[in-house]
């Protein structure tokens, strides 16, 4: 059992450690609905913010309180009032918002206190604070409804929270605002993790909800041939919202796609849709290469280029394995190092996902094309056609007449890409005299 347990677990961990150093020292804003608290998820949801925390990134939490509220109306025989998807908060209303937010930042604080032995939370010291950090103004009249003490942030104390987090703190902020004359408003958790997410210009936006994320078809029915669309570009959302009605409900399916669509065109790169129903949500979409909500981005993060210098190491960590296992030829970092013009790579959010290098013949009007690696976190996803018409490209560019590669496993999928199988006697004289024969590569030819 132990050695199952070191085979998958180091080499997970070794996939994590980039998304690790990336994330260190960035600022990541969590909108956590005050359903997840009701569903019995807060003290799962605090071990992995604190562990989150505990890797270098600073947090600022947002709680929700919604069912909270409704739940302290109803035993005083008050019925909730919504219009234009935000409550109405008459005098009865703000008096259960204050009750309820001061009973949940009580067990906030208490999740993040415990550090029993043998738990997550073991050895922990995270450090709550929060405060009157928000300026708030009234939503005022609308359509000819008053929304009496439901406000809307005016201001952050954009320095405070920085501070603080500087501090190694935790920031908790309850939607509450307060005016100038000392007025308070009740707000949404929703705008004000927006908010604060753009005026900190955080790198994260993470909405922890009762929906899965948004999916392919977002009118059709949850089922298998209908996943979540796990990265959602920004125009792309854009047009989506602009398809949908209103949202109204937190289950309706622009409720919170609006505000990761306000935060990306803010500045916020990355605004995120979690399920809390799934344990360890949060760790799943920070640390895994495709998540498992969906991500809105205001640029695409896989970008195909050219490599560079600094990219040596990430291609020698992709393309290890695969010359351990006999599929590559093993290459040393100076010989990288010497031809890492002629490489090709897929990086997505600063990792190497896929690469490929071009070595020309310009005699024989062709080149080859090596290297190919495309990591098995990203496999079938495309990103090997991508790779191929980025060296079909090159190659045409330099004046070449096709381009060919030697394989010992993976001829098929070459040649459903239109690679043709050739005697090794084809290959251009340079190349033959290194054609390696006690390996019986094959070599797969592509006219372009």
């Amino acid at each position: 059992m132990s050695a199952v347990f070191n085979f998958t677990f180091v080499p997970w961990f070794r996939s994590v450690a980039p998304y690790i150093h990336k994330f260190r020292n960035q600022t990541f804003v969590i909108g956590l609905t005050g359903e997840a608290i009701a569903a019995g998820k807060l003290h799962s949801i605090a071990q992995d913010l604190a562990l989150i925390q505990a890797m270098g990134v600073k947090i600022v939490l947002v709680h929700g309180f919604r069912p909270q509220v409704n739940e302290q109306l109803a035993a005083k025989g008050h019925a909730a009032k919504y219009s234009h998807g935000i409550r109405i908060t008459d005098s009865v209303a703000l008096d259960c918002a204050q009750e309820a937010a001061g009973q949940l930042r009580y067990e906030i604080e208490a999740a993040f206190s415990q550090g029993l032995p043998n738990t997550p939370m073991a050895g922990a010291t995270v450090r709550v604070i929060s405060g009157n950090f928000l300026t708030a103004r009234p939503v005022g009249i609308v359509d000819g409804v008053d929304f009496q003490h439901s406000g809307l942030v005016r201001k952050v104390d954009v320095a405070g929270i920085q501070r603080t987090l500087d501090m190694g703190a935790l920031v908790l902020l309850s939607p509450f605002g307060f005016s100038p004359t000392g007025e308070a408003f009740n707000l949404s958790m929703e705008e004000v993790a927006t908010s604060v997410a753009i005026e900190l210009r955080a790198d994260k936006l993470i909405f922890l909800t009762e929906v899965q994320g948004i999916r392919m078809s977002p009118t059709e029915p949850e089922s298998d041939d209908n996943p979540i669309d796990t990265e959602l570009p920004l125009a792309a959302a854009q047009a989506l919202l602009a398809q949908l009605p209103p949202a109204q409900q937190p289950t309706d399916t622009g409720f919170y796609l609006q505000h990761c669509v306000k935060a990306c065109k803010a500045g916020v790169e990355r605004s995120h849709i979690l399920p809390f129903a799934v344990d360890g949500s949060l760790l799943l979409e920070v640390y895994v290469h495709d998540g498992i909500g969906t991500m809105v981005i205001d640029e695409k993060l896989e970008e195909l280029r050219e490599a560079t210098i600094d990219d040596v190491g990430g291609i020698l960590q992709l393309i290890e394995p695969f010359e351990k296992d006999g599929t590559l030829v093993k290459r040393d970092r100076t010989e990288i190092e010497r031809d890492i013009a002629t490489y090709t790579i897929i990086e997505h959010d600063g990792v190497i996902f896929g690469c490929a290098a071009l070595y020309p013949y310009p005699e024989a009007k062709t080149a080859e094309m090596a290297a190919v690696t495309v990591s098995p976190q990203s496999q079938g996803t495309g990103d090997g056609e991508k790779l191929l018409k980025r060296i079909e490209q090159r190659a045409r560019l330099q004046g070449l007449d096709s381009i060919f590669v030697l394989t010992t496993r993976t001829m098929h999928w070459f040649i459903k890409r239109g690679f043709q199988p050739v005697d090794p006697d084809w290959l251009p004289d340079a190349r033959k005299r290194k054609y390696n024969w006690d390996r019986r590569s094959q070599v797969l030819v592509k006219k372009l």
